[in-house]
């Protein structure tokens, strides 16, 4: 077994535990020495307890009893433990007081708060997970923690976060990644094609897509929907180039909602936007359409960041 001097020895674990996936990483401070996956909160055949721990036995087994820090869905209803939701306006400090702390087979264990606000169309709205990736982004990119800034984070639930002076102020959701994944899958609208398909097409059906939201922006996204279906029927858009027409449909009805978020934001500002890289490219297109400059964040790196930023803070 190998030995490890305190200067380099680890001095936690940080997991992002959502519904499809456990993403755990072995930390020295913000550096990360080792990774291990497992399933998401949504795909469990053992509880939450015992699937993580077999994860990080060769950990235990190396390094003893480290400190474990998790963010996401494992802090919800259907999670481990459910932890109460922070209230905007959130700070580290806000969301270090409201994390759950208990032990666990020798191990210390804190599971991160999700959030919650009045949204700016005076409906509840809750996040678990990006709260996290938020705090990462203001310690990863310290102009975030001054002034007012739009955040992006696309993905199956979109969040577009209001940041002021690096406090989570409040945010809207947009069920842009599961609608998207719904109709993809399960209905009709992508079944009536058979033309071959290449990256071209792709982009071509995306671009095409966007353009049609910003020309019929009064237009419900319900009206535009079916046009995926009689484009392939009647124009022979192939199943690549139909897929790609029903994203930028919803992701450009998404940015196009999202819009007026941006008169909060201080004056030329870049939006970060937090997530998977190729998705990330998606949301970058239909800014840019409008105009808005942004950046890509990593979103597990971020959260890594975060949950290392809570374990400091509460050294």
């Amino acid at each position: 077994m190998p030995s490890h001097s305190a200067t380099h020895a680890p001095t936690h674990i940080a997991g992002d535990w959502g519904t499809t996936h456990l993403r755990l990483h072995l930390c020295r401070g913000s550096e990360v020495l080792d990774k291990a996956d497992g399933p998401g909160i949504g795909a469990l055949t053992a509880s939450p307890e015992s699937i993580l721990f077999d994860a990080i036995q060769s950990w235990s087994n190396t390094h003893g009893t480290l400190p474990i820090w998790l963010a996401g869905m494992v802090g919800s209803r259907n999670g481990w433990k459910e932890v109460p939701y922070a209230s905007c306006p959130a700070d580290i400090e806000k969301l270090r007081g409201a994390l759950l702390r208990f032990r666990s087979h020798d191990h210390d264990v804190a599971i991160a708060a999700g959030v919650s606000c009045t949204n700016r169309l005076g409906a509840p709205d809750v996040m678990r997970g990006e709260e996290t990736q938020i705090l990462g982004a203001t310690a990863a990119q310290p102009a975030l923690g001054r002034g007012r800034h739009i955040v992006a984070l696309p993905g199956t639930h979109t969040k577009w976060a209001l940041l002021e002076d690096g406090r989570l102020q409040s945010f809207q959701t947009s069920l842009s990644g599961e609608l998207y994944a719904l109709l993809a899958e399960r209905s009709t609208l992508l079944k009536a094609g058979s033309a071959p398909a290449n990256e071209q097409d792709e982009r071509n059906g995306f671009d095409a897509g966007l353009r049609r939201i910003r020309e019929l922006a009064n237009v419900p996204l319900t009206h535009l929907l079916f046009e995926v279906r009689a484009r392939q029927l009647i124009q022979g858009l192939s199943p690549t180039a139909a897929g790609a027409f029903l994203s930028g449909l919803i992701i450009g009805q998404d940015v196009l909602g999202a819009l007026p978020l941006f008169d909060q934001a201080s004056p030329g500002t870049a939006v970060p936007i937090v997530g998977a890289p190729k998705l990330a490219a998606l949301y970058s297109a239909a800014l840019a359409a409008h105009g808005i400059n942004s950046f890509a964040l990593d979103a597990t790196a971020l959260t890594v960041a975060g949950l290392t930023a809570l374990a400091q803070s509460g050294s």
